[in-house]
């Protein structure tokens, strides 16, 4: 019988100078192995034997796929590209060894989100009074800190999701990673918007008024009442009508999905439930999703997604649900 404490057998020799933690070894190597959905099912079934023999195991996996992330080395993994893999495993744990080396003082820079100003936590929401008569509400696992004068007109959004209001003819300005927005002031008089951060996607939304978008690798743009502007490195603003339905819905204790990929669906829950959901499967970043859930109850939405969607649903331990093809 398979031992279910063992990593995969894939004929691939590991390096022995990779990691000092074999359980996080073990982690890393199955979560590479169930992307491929070449798996068989006796490497599924030691898979889930290898989560169920211990707690650990699971925090492990959470962790080898935020690592994973982290370095840009998720992607569909097939049977022909074993060789590939183990090339970028050794990048990713160069890479945690000289962050290990580092000390925490280092990690605690990467996360100036945890001594914000305001903060919201797993779920919930709150109202935010700022200088000069703006309003900014906080949505779920999100932060924000005023920037320079305490009586300034700019603020950052380190994580998460705001809505601004602002009074006619306040300059105001918000910055999320390398995008600043803030009412277009020659030709708004008095502006709402909404700035949504997610790694280093940046959403901004229009609600009344125009807002001035600035992605520091474009010419700045103005983003007319009802539109948005979608934001990544290195890549030009997309312009796009937005449904505001959808993006005002976490306001109202909703939470509303139009058309959109099941990993992005996935991320945003995640904003409402503790824990992490991993996705098993290249095949299922290529469904969407259309459907609207009451915010309170968002750990019954991946359920209700079973019964319409081609997945499959695991609750391994509290902190661990993991989504695979049905």
């Amino acid at each position: 019988m398979p031992d279910p404490t063992s990593a995969p057998r894939d004929g691939a020799s590991r390096p022995q100078a990779e990691t000092d933690d074999p359980r996080m070894n073990a982690a890393l190597e199955w979560f590479v192995r169930m992307q491929d959905e070449g798996a068989s099912p006796d490497e599924r079934r030691r898979f889930e034997g290898w989560l169920a023999a211990d707690p650990a195991n699971a925090a492990a996996l959470i962790r080898a796929k935020a690592l994973w992330d982290r370095f840009d080395v998720v992607a569909d993994q097939t049977e022909g590209r074993r060789g590939a893999r183990i090339d970028r495993r050794k990048v990713l744990f160069g890479g945690m060894t000289v962050g290990l080396a580092a000390g925490g003082g280092a990690w605690l820079a990467s996360r100036p989100d945890l001594f914000a100003d305001y903060r919201t936590g797993i779920g919930g929401r709150r109202t935010v009074p700022l200088p000069n008569g703006v309003r900014a509400e906080l949505g779920a696992d999100s932060a924000l800190s005023l920037d320079g004068a305490p009586d300034g007109g700019r603020v950052v959004l380190y994580r998460g999701e705001g809505f601004f209001e602002v009074p006619p003819g306040q300059p105001f300005k918000v910055s999320a990673g390398l995008v600043v927005a803030g009412p277009d002031l020659a030709r708004a008089s008095g502006t709402r918007f909404d700035v949504k951060r997610l790694d280093d996607m940046v959403i901004v939304t229009a609600e009344a008024q125009a807002v001035a978008v600035d992605a520091r690798s474009d010419a700045p743009l103005s983003v007319a009442q009802g539109w948005q502007a979608r934001c990544a490195p290195a890549l030009p603003p997309v312009l796009a009508q937005a449904d505001l339905a959808a993006v005002t819905a976490w306001r109202r204790d909703r939470i509303v999905f139009r058309d959109a990929p099941l990993p992005q669906v996935a991320a945003e829950l995640e904003r409402y439930g503790r824990g992490r959901i991993l996705l098993l499967g290249s095949g299922l970043g290529g469904l969407s999703v259309t459907a609207a859930f009451d915010a309170h109850r968002a750990d019954k939405a991946l359920d209700v997604l079973s019964e319409t969607l081609p997945i499959r649903v695991s609750r391994l331990t509290p902190l661990l649900t993991i989504v695979r093809a049905a």
